[in-house]
């Protein structure tokens, strides 16, 4: 694309969204022959009988799931978050505590939360493995974009702060907290699909009777393959929308990050 023709485009629609278009347009036409060319023994529905099938099922499937596992990811979403940015925060103030904190975050990052689940199942019961899961897939990437955003603070400014007689909780709120601010909503933005994800995972478990990790289940059990294909349509709809919102709010709380990011 010509540099004219780039400057012609209107602001509010800029090249980075042509090119997301572009790349679903792309992959809705690459879903759609590999469907026509019977892929994968025919398991592949075409994105019309996906649709249609998603028309027929209504929101009376679709919209009592959604809502379930929305609130289940979005309970995970702070919990997790909070106790991210709560244990990042106690890092600056007391350094000390930083090699275990670390340690500890590494451990919920690397353990297989798959294992923890049914533990969790077995132990409370009800929702609490969705709810569970949902903040552990939170915890990790927000604490370390959490701690680096609070490094990156002014040097300066601490020093200012600290002339003045200032101690570390004073650096933290005053100086710290707003440096933190556009690392903190980057690792929010993956938090935010990451719980979904999580809380998807902990309805696959058991023990509740609603949510789409529930009816996906369903619809692989009765071999439903376009219900399982819409099922993970709205999955993907449900983390594509936490992320939208997350950046959102990022847009509105440090638009000074935006306006750099455009330059």
């Amino acid at each position: 694309m010509s540099i004219a023709v780039a400057q012609r485009i209107p602001p509010w629609l800029g090249m980075s969204r042509i090119a997301g278009a572009l790349g679903v347009v792309g992959l809705i036409a690459l879903w759609w022959a590999l469907a026509a060319a019977g892929t994968a023994g025919g398991t592949i529905p075409s994105p019309w009988l996906v649709l249609s099938t998603m028309w027929s099922d209504g929101w009376g499937l679709y919209g009592p799931n959604f809502q379930v596992t929305a609130l289940g990811a979005l309970q995970g979403f702070l919990w997790g978050n909070v106790l991210a940015i709560g244990i990042a925060a106690l890092i600056m103030v007391v350094p000390r505590i930083e090699p275990l904190a670390t340690q500890l975050a590494i451990l919920s990052y690397c353990t297989p939360l798959v294992a923890l689940g049914p533990i969790i199942l077995v132990v409370f019961g009800g929702r609490t493995p969705t709810v569970f899961l949902a903040a552990m897939y939170c915890f990790f990437t927000t604490m370390v974009g959490a701690v680096s955003g609070l490094r990156s603070a002014d040097p300066a400014s601490l020093d200012l702060v600290r002339a003045y007689g200032g101690g570390r909780w004073q650096q933290l709120y005053r100086v710290q907290a707003i440096a933190a601010l556009p690392n903190t909503f980057a690792a929010l933005k993956i938090a935010a699909p990451s719980a979904v994800l999580g809380a998807i995972i902990g309805e696959y478990l058991g023990g509740v009777d609603s949510g789409i990790g529930v009816a996906l289940t369903a619809a692989q059990t009765a071999y439903n393959v376009p219900r399982t294909w819409g099922m993970a349509i709205a999955a993907a709809a449900l983390a594509g929308l936490g992320y939208l919102l997350v950046a959102g709010a990022a847009r509105l709380i440090t638009p000074w990050t935006a306006e750099e990011t455009a330059r």
